[in-house]
């Protein structure tokens, strides 16, 4: 996925693109991971849809339950949620930093070689 040691520095429009890509699929997990909470908030600790939804954000962004349940189905799921959601809200930060900060490190290892274009250091060893 990632450009290897001795590539060359990825082109900036390419590197756009690959963030973009990491942000859809990054949308893509909280979608999945919210519709996840909103049905079983509904359905296992019988909340309104409103609050469902309420309870499924409030526990993904990490901020923690706002209503009471009524039942231990409910208890249980929140349970299992929270540490789901805390697994999804690692796993998400990963996969929107991750371009950025290979592209960072990527870049440390770009030398200037004596026409001024950049390459690799390890393509720069070789010669």
């Amino acid at each position: 996925m990632f450009e290897r040691r001795h590539e060359p520095l990825l082109p900036f429009r390419a590197f756009v693109l690959r963030v973009a890509r990491s942000l859809a699929l990054a949308f893509a997990i909280i979608a999945f991971a919210l519709g996840m909470g909103v049905l079983g908030y509904h359905y296992l600790a019988e909340f309104a849809w409103v609050d469902s939804l309420l309870n499924a954000s409030m526990i993904l962004s990490g901020m923690g339950p706002v209503g009471d349940f009524k039942n231990d189905t409910g208890k249980v799921f929140a349970s299992f949620y929270a540490l789901f959601s805390g697994l999804a809200f690692i796993t998400i930060a990963g996969i929107i930093v991750a371009p950025v900060a290979h592209r960072l490190l990527h870049w440390f290892h770009i030398e200037e070689d004596k026409e001024g274009k950049r390459q690799s250091a390890k393509v720069k060893r070789q010669r």
